[in-house]
């Protein structure tokens, strides 16, 4: 699977704009501050394709990004303080609504800040996609605001908060630094392959 191989493909408002699901997705969701845009644009070697924004919560659509021939999808970063209810709602109803589609899911991307115990909304996510039954990896961002030593600690706490069974692939990544990043492609390119 070629990562350079990347273009934005289209944004949507509503779950009941999105097309039908044709190929395999590979979906992020994670908090507003995780580092999303910023983790997706290192993948796909660009600077900007992911509108990376100094104000959390700016990703209000659901975008899709063409990687060779495989559908990355950017969900709307949830649990940000600043924004109305009416917002949120709709923001709950694009990711429900994503989620409770008949859809090609490869792999669910969790997103949780390592420099933190993971958050009720981070949990509430990983929940769900272990009931759901969907395949999902966990992966920590902005590991390189820690020490080795403290990464792997926390790396440790979050896992064992998280009750992740062994078989969950659990990663460190930084964006900045391009730790693990490289992993995460192999992930994702055996979770499209296996579609």
């Amino acid at each position: 699977m070629n990562f350079h191989n990347a273009s934005f493909k289209a944004a949507y408002g509503t779950s009941a704009q999105l097309p039908e699901s044709v190929r395999p997705e590979v979906s992020f969701a994670g908090r507003s501050n995780v580092g999303k845009s910023s983790l997706l644009n290192k993948l796909m070697y660009r600077k900007g394709l992911a509108k990376v924004s100094s104000t959390p919560g700016k990703t209000a659509t659901i975008n899709f990004y063409d990687v060779d021939g495989a559908d990355f999808v950017d969900l709307p970063g949830y649990g940000y303080a600043k924004v109305s209810k009416s917002e949120k709602g709709r923001w709950s109803e694009l990711i429900e609504g994503y989620f409770n589609q008949a859809r090609v899911f490869a792999l669910v991307v969790a997103l949780v800040d390592i420099r933190h115990e993971a958050m009720p909304l981070d949990v509430h996510m990983i929940d769900f996609l272990r009931e759901s039954g969907l395949p999902f990896a966990v992966v920590l961002t902005k590991a390189d605001k820690l020490s080795n030593q403290q990464v792997m600690k926390q790396s440790a706490a979050i896992r064992k908060q998280l009750q992740l069974p062994k078989d969950v692939p659990f990663l460190a990544t930084s964006a900045e630094k391009g730790t693990g990043i490289d992993d995460l492609r192999k992930l994702i390119n055996e979770a499209v392959q296996a579609r």
